[in-house]
């Protein structure tokens, strides 16, 4: 795939109710990175967090050993990303206690399928998906909307456990808490997985202040009105924002869109 067949669009908005903005995106068509992170703490300290994450996991994934496979490298970057926010919230008191989630979706090769009975089979592009935390990657294909990742919450595990249902973890008063972050502790692991896209489909990578208060169906909605052209992307994005504001806008939120074909 070469990348004048990729589009790509990202809006934040810090939502109705919070003054500040701490969620952070980058998006990088020539080095085929793009990153949305979603800060926590005190005062100003989530957007340091984000923003740092961003900046030093992109320049990781950049200056890392090519040789490497693709998974080493996004572990590698999620693990410089957590270095480098840990050590500066020890550093700064005002900074204790910060950290952010992440989700990235970095573009590779498409694989060769031997098992493909047509070139309409095999796929576009592999994007590999590393994320640590609650923001999230769908991917809507054909009018369908998939939820890509896992998140590190209490809830989700809760559910894994049988312990939980859906429509009660929706209203648990546990629902944002996460498990994981880039910063929180010394050490993090990131989860990574192979999405395989195909022309039309639509990468979207989001912070959880999209679907807090915004359904799947919602979301899906609004995505299968994104017509051919970069313009129609940043315009989904516009009005992922809007419809996310529309229901209440309790959080800043955060999404940047993807399309290959």
């Amino acid at each position: 795939m070469t990348l004048s067949k990729l589009d790509y669009a990202m809006s934040s908005h810090p939502g109705l109710v919070r003054k500040g903005n701490e969620d952070f995106c980058s998006a990088s068509k020539e080095q085929g990175v793009f990153v949305v992170c979603d800060g926590m703490g005190g005062a100003a300290a989530g957007e340091v967090a984000s923003r740092l994450a961003v900046e030093t996991f992109t320049r990781a994934l950049d200056h890392g050993n090519r040789a490497v496979d693709t998974v080493e490298r996004i572990q590698r970057a999620a693990r410089a990303a957590n270095d480098a926010v840990y050590r500066k919230a020890k550093q700064n008191r005002e900074l204790s206690g910060m950290g952010t989630t992440l989700v990235a979706a970095i573009l590779d090769a498409p694989p060769l399928l031997e098992n493909a009975e047509s070139e309409s089979e095999r796929p576009e592009a592999r994007f590999w998906i590393g994320h640590v935390g609650d923001s999230r990657c769908y991917l809507y294909r054909k009018g369908l909307l998939r939820l890509v990742t896992c998140d590190h919450s209490v809830v989700q595990e809760q559910m894994q456990a049988g312990l939980m249902t859906r429509a009660q973890a929706a209203h648990s008063p546990m629902r944002h808490i996460i498990t994981r972050a880039i910063g929180a502790h010394a050490q993090v692991e990131a989860a990574v997985q192979p999405l395989d896209v195909g022309t039309g489909d639509i990468v979207l990578l989001a912070s959880d202040g999209l679907n807090r208060d915004l359904s799947d169906e919602a979301i899906a909605d609004v995505l299968s009105g994104i017509r051919t052209g970069a313009e129609s992307l940043e315009a989904g994005c516009v009005a992922l924002v809007d419809a996310a504001n529309a229901v209440g806008g309790h959080d800043n939120v955060t999404v940047l869109l993807l399309r290959v074909g």
